[in-house]
């Protein structure tokens, strides 16, 4: 083996590591198992995943700019803190650009982009919505969501998506409204949504998005609140 191959394979193993290590730490902040405030000691989270420093301290950028964890000027990384009013920011803001989103998936996307949502409803009906936090689910529903708005052919438009949905699925665990809790059909909601899209009904679509936010919106925000006032 080359020098250049060994190097070649020293890198993707490094990348490797420090994806997987984001990966869990997000997991971790999104579910609430890293309460928000919490100080993020690179030392004790390179022992609990196994991973050196370095992959750690390269996940944590990352996911600060994912608005997940903050840095502080010589103090390190804490998980990012939460609010009633950064929600209700969190939640206009995600409306607006998701609806952008859709509406450019309805003009432009193709057979791949149908395939995507069908594909993707149908695996997130496939598992029962928990009032726990529920790594598959979560899986199949944020991927249902991104597929939505794959058809758009804006990278930037589905990293805010992404980005968007992270946020606001710790808001849902950390107030403890999981789906399985919610009175009503999330299963309902999310297949009126697909088939507006797939009918190329943009307007219809947006609607029922727009709807489907607002009703989670109500019992997060409820729930927020409580918990501000608890911790008073």
């Amino acid at each position: 083996m080359t020098m250049a191959q060994k190097s070649s394979e020293s890198g993707g193993e490094f990348r490797s590591r420090t994806s997987e290590t984001h990966m869990r730490i997000r997991d971790d902040v999104i579910s609430g198992k890293l309460k928000p405030g919490a100080k993020l000691k690179i030392e004790h989270l390179s022992r609990e995943i196994g991973v050196g420093a370095t992959p750690v301290r390269e996940a944590l950028s990352s996911l600060v700019s994912d608005g997940l964890v903050v840095r502080e000027d010589q103090r390190g990384f804490r998980v990012a803190g939460i609010s009633s009013q950064e929600f209700d920011e969190l939640l206009y803001v995600r409306s607006c650009v998701e609806e952008r989103a859709l509406r450019l998936s309805i003009e432009r996307g193709g057979p791949n982009w149908e395939e995507g949502i069908v594909l993707a409803k149908y695996r997130l009906r496939a598992i029962a919505p928990s009032d726990r936090y529920d790594p598959q689910w979560e899986r199949h529903h944020r991927q249902f969501h991104l597929a939505l708005n794959a058809g758009s052919g804006s990278g930037t438009l589905l990293r805010l998506c992404s980005q968007f949905f992270d946020e606001n699925s710790r808001y849902r665990h950390l107030s403890r409204c999981g789906g399985g809790r919610a009175p009503r059909d999330l299963s309902d909601e999310h297949d009126g949504i697909a088939e507006a899209a797939l009918a190329r009904n943009a307007d219809l679509a947006v609607e029922r998005l727009m709807t489907h936010y607002n009703r989670t919106g109500k019992l997060l925000r409820q729930a927020i609140m409580e918990v501000e006032q608890g911790a008073q």
